[in-house]
């Protein structure tokens, strides 16, 4: 039991505390500019527009540093249930009533100064008097509790002969203490981990399922010291929600990940660094800063531009095409009014690279022809198309409802025409060969140049032709040796080329178009912008040692003189 001096020297010391402690704690909700019944997402559009606001990159007032930090804290504060809660109950977002008083959640206007659990001695103070509560707050009280768990040691947590040298803090750093008790404080900002839907990555799962899987990532590297993170990782959640199932999001701390951000170059400086692993310049993966404004508007545009630029965006006459695909590969065919590839279709060209050739075609309406032609009825449609050239009008009538729904939906599309397209491939395969090889090999032309000597392919052979004739020879010689099981056969594309009406294509190999021979055979590298050329009497087995030659890296290869274009 304590003495009336015991207790004359506690009030003295709670006296003191309270002047040096601000008694009114900053209100979250005042500063956000919002009502105590606001929804998250009032509180989110309140803290995008403040933080836009005082952001240290873009307001340079003094002042501006410390109001987004405050910004920071509020949000921090009202965008977790949790210390939401608790400050709606207690005035402290850790569910500790602290140094509050008169704030929101207070207690009838009057502090509550806690540090420990129950059981702990309590006091409360009113001017008539002083008694012990237990713990139990009366009304028109102050009330005070000291000390750590009941029993144990001194209940103020400090020696009494060291209370003054130590009320405001001692000399091991903790900044803020009161000998064994702590005021309540805000976490800085910066300082809470990353939210739940944000996916926090290492080394080993960048590589395993970012690198070159054709998925579009949204990634924001950070550290725990810097200020910002709150608004970044808020921004980062709207824009996943408004492109769910288009991309993913994730996180790397460069604290605990320091090589990884190392070696990405992705080391975070006054701010959060936020980047898009992008196909837009390549078929390869890569990470692409954003640099623009910070808002979740342009932060989701800057994403849509960066998703998968797979399909190849072609003219209708590609589907009367006699062949529209490459070796094993199945192809889809997205016909719609979009004037551009919608971000449906490039985001499955990513997930299906590799794996489905796709192509879109822009069309007026289903009235054409050759849509009816096809047994299409209804915009947007799909149409697919087996390695053996068998079309199939996969859906008419595209709804898209929203985009997660949607992908999953023609996923599951796409991957049963897989394996339609597998299954034709092993009949085709126990089928005896076709003496006659007519229809075989497709001729070169401007809708299925991608898909026959585009990018994605390692070399395409090319016979070129200048009469009926020898295109007959050609494609007997080509159709022979394609059937052939050469080294290598799946990464070699067959065609044939109407010299006659192409000139200009075989000027990008030879300055004089090769003509003086009646027929040729150029191997095309697309990737490299390299070739090299036949002209001598194209049999089977000269086609043969050529092709061979070349795969064994036995033959010359030059630069083009221009990248080849057809009429």
């Amino acid at each position: 039991m304590f003495n009336r001096r015991l207790v004359s020297l506690i009030v003295v010391t709670a006296s003191l505390i309270l002047v040096a402690i601000d008694a009114k704690g900053i209100d979250p909700y005042k500063v956000l500019g919002v009502e105590k019944n606001a929804s998250q997402r009032e509180i989110q559009k309140a803290f995008h527009k403040l933080s836009l606001k005082y952001h240290p990159d873009k307001n340079k007032a003094k002042g501006a540093q410390e109001k987004f930090a405050e910004i920071n804290n509020a949000y921090e504060i009202l965008s977790d249930e949790e210390k939401r809660k608790n400050y709606d109950m207690y005035g402290d977002e850790k569910g500790n009533p602290g140094f509050q008083a008169g704030s929101p959640g207070d207690h009838g206007g009057y502090t509550f100064f806690t540090n420990g659990g129950p059981g702990q001695n309590q006091f409360s103070y009113r001017p008539s008097d002083w008694q012990s509560m237990g713990g139990q707050g009366g009304s028109q009280s102050f009330s005070f509790s000291f000390g750590g768990p009941s029993g144990g040691g001194s209940p103020f947590g400090f020696g009494m002969n060291d209370m003054f040298s130590n009320i405001f803090g001692d000399n091991s750093g903790g900044g803020g203490q009161f000998g064994g008790f702590t005021g309540s404080s805000r976490a800085r900002p910066g300082s809470r981990s990353t939210p739940k839907s944000i996916r926090a990555l290492n080394s080993q799962v960048y590589k395993k399922e970012i690198v070159d899987q054709g998925m579009t990532w949204l990634l924001f590297s950070y550290t725990t010291s810097l200020k910002g993170q709150q608004h970044v990782e808020s921004m980062i959640e709207d824009v996943a929600s408004s492109l769910k199932g288009a991309i993913k999001v994730g996180s790397v701390n460069c604290d605990t990940e320091a090589s990884l951000c190392k070696n990405l170059d992705i080391y975070p400086r006054r701010m959060p660094r936020v980047f898009v692993y992008s196909y837009k310049a390549s078929e390869k993966g890569s990470l692409v800063e954003y640099d623009g404004d910070w808002g979740a508007k342009p932060l989701k545009s800057f994403c849509q531009d960066h998703l998968p630029r797979f399909s190849k965006r072609v003219d209708l006459n590609l589907l009367k095409s006699s062949s529209v695909t490459v070796d094993k590969f199945p192809t889809v065919v997205l016909l719609s009014t979009k004037k551009d590839t919608p971000v449906i279709w490039r985001v499955l060209s990513g997930l299906y690279h590799n794996r489905v050739i796709f192509y879109d075609v822009q069309v007026q309406d289903a009235s054409d022809p050759t849509l009816k032609k096809l047994g299409v009825d209804a915009l947007p449609a799909i149409v697919g198309v087996l390695s053996n050239g068998e079309k199939h009008v996969l859906k008419t009538g595209v709804t898209v409802k929203d985009l997660k729904s949607a992908i999953l939906d023609l996923s599951g599309l796409i991957e049963s025409f897989e394996k339609k397209n597998k299954k034709a491939a092993s009949d085709q395969s126990k089928k005896p060969s076709s003496d006659s090889g007519e229809n075989q090999i497709p001729l070169l032309t401007k809708s299925n140049f991608d898909a026959i000597c585009g990018d994605k392919i390692p070399v395409c052979i090319i016979g070129a032709f200048r009469s009926s004739k020898e295109r007959k020879k050609l494609e007997s010689v080509l159709n022979a040796v394609s059937q052939k099981s050469l080294s290598r056969r799946d990464s070699i594309s067959y065609t044939l080329l109407d010299a006659t009406k192409q000139g200009s294509f075989l000027n990008a190999f030879d300055k004089g178009g090769f003509k003086s021979s009646d027929k040729v055979l150029i191997a095309y590298k697309p990737r490299k912008g390299t070739f090299a050329a036949f002209e001598g009497e194209v049999t089977t087995e000269e086609a043969e040692k050529f092709i061979t030659a070349i795969l064994n890296g036995d033959i010359r290869f030059t630069k083009t003189r221009q990248s080849p274009l057809l009429k």
